[in-house]
This record gives C-alpha cells, sequence and structure tokens, in this order.
C-alpha cells in the first residue's frame, strides 16, 4: 500500500485526504496555513476550510514540505493554480523519479497559459522525466468528504499509471475511470469554472431555468471548441471532466465559481467579492488564461468574453446577456 503525499490542505485536498484515508491509506497532508496542520493535530478538523469533518487518524498534517514527501510513492497535488509552479521548485529537492503525481488542480497558468501536467513536467523535468496523471470530474469537496458516491477521471499518457492511480483511489464511494486525453480532462476541468461565473449571473438576476439550460448547452459547445484546438478529444467534452463537471458545477450551491457569478448578478463589486471568501475561485484567472488560448487558437469564446466583462466592470450583467442574445443569427 502507497504512502500519499497530500499537497494542498484546502477543502479539496482535505477531502480526498478523507476519502483516501478511509481506506486504510497512511497520508502526508501539507497544509500551507499553520493553523490548518495544528487544527487537524489538535482537533482532526480543518476548521479553516473544512469545517465539520472529523479527519481519520490516518491523515497525518504537516507544513513541511520534506516531512510529507518522505517515503511517499504517490505525490497527489491539490494547490490553487497559480502556486503550482512555486510549490514543486521548493518541493524539487525531495521528489524522486520513483513517484507518480497526480494533478487535481483545476485550472491555467495566466502567465505562460499553460495546464498543470505541463508546469509539473517543465518543473520536474531538468531532474527526471515524472511518472505524471491528472485528476477532474464532478466532484463537490464536502460531499466527498462526506462519503456521497462520486465519479471522477483519472487520465495519463502511460495507461499502466491511471490504471495504478484507479486502483490505489478507488472505493466503495469514489469511482475512477480512466482516460489517456490529458489535455481533455484539464481543459475541462479548468474552462467549466468560467462558464459556472456565468451561470452564477443568471440565478443572481433572478431569470429563469430558460437561459441556465442554454447557458449549459452554448457553454459546453464553447468549451469543447477551445478545448478541442489544444489538442482534446471531442469525446473527453462529452464525459465527466467536461458537461459532468460542468453540469455540477453550474447547478451546484457548493459551487465557489457559482457563488462568485451570484453575487455579481446581485450587484457586488469583483473585489468585495473576492474578498469576503476564505477559497479561492478558480473561474475568476482562468478566464483571462482562456481568452488568451482563445486568441492564440483563433477560437470564438463568447460566453467567455462577457463573463472577462463583467469581472472588470466593463458592462453590467444584463448588458452582457444582452449582447449575446443580440449576436448575429447563426446554425446551430
Amino acid at each position: 500500500m502507497e504512502q500519499i503525499a497530500i499537497i494542498g490542505a484546502g477543502a479539496w485536498g482535505t477531502a480526498l485526504a478523507v476519502a483516501l484515508a478511509r481506506q486504510g491509506r497512511p497520508i502526508r497532508l501539507w497544509a500551507y496555513e499553520r493553523e490548518v496542520a495544528e487544527s487537524i493535530r489538535a482537533r482532526r478538523e480543518n476548521g479553516l476550510f473544512l469545517p465539520g469533518v472529523t479527519l481519520p487518524a490516518s491523515i497525518e498534517a504537516t507544513n513541511d514540505l520534506h516531512e510529507a514527501l518522505d517515503g511517499a510513492g504517490i505525490v497527489l497535488t491539490v494547490m490553487p493554480s497559480h502556486f503550482c509552479r512555486g510549490l514543486f521548485e521548493q518541493m524539487l529537492p525531495y521528489l524522486k523519479p520513483n513517484m507518480i503525481f497526480v494533478s487535481a488542480t483545476k485550472g491555467i497558468d495566466t502567465e505562460r497559459l499553460m495546464r498543470m501536467s505541463e508546469i509539473i513536467r517543465d518543473a520536474v523535468r531538468a531532474q527526471f522525466e515524472p511518472c505524471l496523471c491528472v485528476l477532474s470530474g464532478p466532484s463537490f469537496a464536502k460531499e466527498v468528504a462526506r462519503g456521497d458516491p462520486t465519479a471522477v477521471v483519472v487520465a495519463s499518457e502511460r495507461r499502466e499509471l491511471a490504471m495504478a492511480v484507479q486502483k490505489e483511489f478507488s472505493s466503495t464511494t469514489l469511482r475512477l475511470y480512466t482516460s489517456s486525453d490529458v489535455v481533455g480532462v484539464e481543459m475541462g476541468g479548468a474552462l467549466k469554472n468560467v462558464i459556472a461565473i456565468a451561470a452564477g449571473v443568471i440565478e443572481g438576476l433572478g431569470l429563469g431555468h430558460n437561459p441556465t439550460a442554454a447557458l449549459l448547452t452554448r457553454g459546453l459547445a464553447e468549451m469543447t471548441r477551445l478545448a478541442c484546438a489544444c489538442g482534446a478529444r471531442r469525446e473527453t467534452m462529452a464525459g465527466l471532466a467536461g458537461i459532468g463537471d460542468l453540469a455540477l458545477t453550474c447547478t451546484g450551491t457548493l459551487s465557489r465559481n457559482r457563488t462568485v457569478g451570484v453575487q455579481l448578478g446581485k450587484g457586488r463589486k469583483l473585489p468585495d467579492i473576492i474578498s469576503s471568501m476564505r477559497t479561492i475561485a478558480e473561474g475568476v484567472k482562468t478566464t483571462q488564461a482562456t481568452i488568451a488560448l482563445a486568441a492564440r487558437h483563433g477560437v470564438d469564446v463568447p460566453i467567455t468574453q462577457q463573463v472577462k466583462r463583467i469581472l472588470e466592470g466593463e458592462v453590467s450583467p444584463r448588458e452582457a446577456i444582452r449582447e449575446l442574445m443580440e449576436r448575429s443569427l447563426k446554425e446551430e
């Protein structure tokens, strides 16, 4: 049984730790915040990011990267996307070629327009070529920690790595499917957060179900165009990492990105919304990266363009919706 190091003790990292620890896995959970590690050690609870959930005794919390990684066979990274490169550079002295790296971060690097697996490979390959997988799919942290049945997908260019992680992580409450489409799984997990902000805007404006259904459908089309332009397979966007995660994030009240959109729809300004949130809504940063990627590949992303304009205060939510509705008419 592999020792698992989880790097990132936010809600998602902690929930994965709980799910894996239930199977008897020895887990070391690295937290950036000292108070998080102390809360877990003293009260078996991550009071800052996942309050109310009791963590099994087999989860060992630490603020020391060397301690977290020592002896680990699997390294599961769950940090915010903009911390990925910096953390891997810090971890580099403690990483080994036999480790399997599993990235569960859903985002795109805004500076280099790189997916998380690209950042990890770029940071590590000076020492060795990493054994790399990515994990994504419809999965609210609170529900995973509670033990609600959840299905996600693990992707790797090497089939045996995806199958190894599938075997290690799957349980009666967490089911993993495998894929070889790393690009599609990562792009789906990142792009759906932008569409979820738009879905929240619709809710915040008090509009009905019609616009939400239209948004989900046209949002998926937009995601698919860009993902495929980046090298993804179209069928991946019809799976767990595409429509599955999109549907959850756009309709579920636990969605951080949807919550941002709801507040924007109600008239609040983005800085005020962000300052009131403990956790990061990846879609805010991903919007900028999506626009830049779309420009690079010549892909039309009208919904994302309007989300960007709302986030920047250039247009009101109602004006953005009107502009989308008045675009030139076309065939579906």
